[in-house]
């Protein structure tokens, strides 16, 4: 056998991997589990999209090859959507790209612009797709710790000159998971007149641009001035629709950098599932009328889940976006040390900060995305261990 491929060995472990594998075994020994691990909600996704599903899975045309082009019509939905939302304007044809999810679109990119000896400026707690494509390029990460005091912002004052000068990539995320940050409006006109002064490609991930709270209403980056000539945008139908199985996205961009990441994606795959794509237009064409409703259980459960984890001894903020709490732990104990023995003593799933990275030690995230009632007694439930590791590190 050959041996593995140097650019293997540079991917971290996936931090979700073996979480299924340790629930199905707590399960197996009676154990009632709460899940507040993964960004995967009980929700339902909306009617019309399950009715196009089983439709176009019904239409011969729509199980054939989509390739690059995909359905015309989900260009076209995604390109409205993007102007009614936003008010920018893509191309269907040249501007937006079909994805399988944004993960993959994310990963991929660092494929048409990353070279050995090339940075990308990385979050850390960050999305796991920014570190695997970099890794898979064979460029090389500069990790710049996410924390309270830049509000969990990327500051790029705080990065040498030197380091923005190599770097090719920089990875944006906000509504920001895991912390839940969001980004005011001058810190990305700040950002991209620097992407634009070192020739640095901005990949805005916006997967939570719809879960948002309290009148808040993230913006496209392609509302910043300027920022068409050095970025791209992720959206996904999994968050705002509850379709995270059903692995379907977009990315927009000019048509350069649009191609550059279709032409990498011709040689690995062939698009959507049409008869997915056909469900993503139902989808999106349903966002005036499902989305309010989605994000109303979303907020009873972001504030079942703030009271509860207070009342239980933790400090959280409460976000104005996102699915997440980033909740604090005391400084001598390390995340992973609470999060597994919260699933080992008491059957609930978080996720340490560390697992997203050295820079998110010290925090755990909790999902908000089961009922109000499992919420506080999960957060019961995690009290009494945070209670007994205080005894042991105090």
């Amino acid at each position: 056998m050959p041996r593995v491929a140097g650019r293997l060995a540079a991917l971290p472990e996936y931090m979700l991997a073996a979480i299924p594998q340790k629930k199905r075994d707590l399960l197996a020994r009676g154990v009632d589990v709460i899940d507040l691990g993964a960004g995967d909600a009980d929700l339902a996704p909306p009617p019309a999209a399950v009715a196009a599903l089983a439709k176009g899975a019904a239409t011969p045309a729509l199980n054939r090859y989509g390739f690059g082009l995909g359905l015309p019509a989900y260009r076209e939905a995604v390109s409205a959507w993007m102007r009614t939302r936003f008010g920018v304007e893509f191309d269907p044809l040249r501007e937006v790209v079909p994805l399988i999810g944004s993960k993959e679109g994310i990963s991929h990119l660092a494929l048409a612009y990353v070279e050995r000896g090339d940075v990308t400026i990385v979050p850390e707690p960050g999305y796991p797709a920014y570190i695997g494509g970099t890794a898979l390029s064979e460029g090389t990460a500069y990790k710049y710790a996410l924390r309270p005091r830049t509000n969990f912002l990327v500051d790029l004052d705080d990065i040498p000159a030197d380091v923005l000068r190599r770097t090719k990539l920089l990875y944006l995320n906000y509504p920001n998971n895991p912390t839940a940050a969001v980004a005011p409006r001058a810190y990305l006109e700040g950002v991209v007149r620097r992407c634009r002064e070192f020739g640095i490609l901005l990949v805005y991930d916006n997967a939570y641009s719809e879960l948002a709270y309290d009148g808040y209403v993230p913006p496209s980056i392609f509302e910043i001035d300027g920022a068409r000539d050095v970025a791209i945008e992720f959206h996904s139908l999994s968050k705002t629709y509850n379709m995270t199985g059903w692995r379907c996205g977009w990315a927009v961009a000019r048509p350069e950098i649009a191609g550059a990441l279709a032409r990498v994606k011709s040689f690995v795959d062939t698009g959507p599932f049409m008869a997915v794509q056909a469900a993503g237009v139902a989808a999106i064409e349903s966002w005036r009328e499902f989305v309010p409703r989605n994000v109303a259980v979303f907020r009873e459960r972001r504030d079942a889940a703030v009271t509860a984890f207070r009342e239980a001894g933790f400090t959280c903020p409460s976000p104005k976006a996102s699915m997440y709490l980033w909740v604090e732990l005391p400084e001598s104990l390390p995340s992973a040390t609470f999060a597994d023995r919260l699933m080992e003593e008491e059957g609930v799933i978080v996720m340490p900060g560390s697992a997203f990275g050295a820079g998110g030690e010290g925090f755990f995230r909790v999902s908000f995305i089961v009922p109000p009632e499992r919420l506080r007694e999960a957060a019961v439930r995690a009290g009494r261990v945070l209670a007994s590791l205080a005894n042991l590190v105090g």
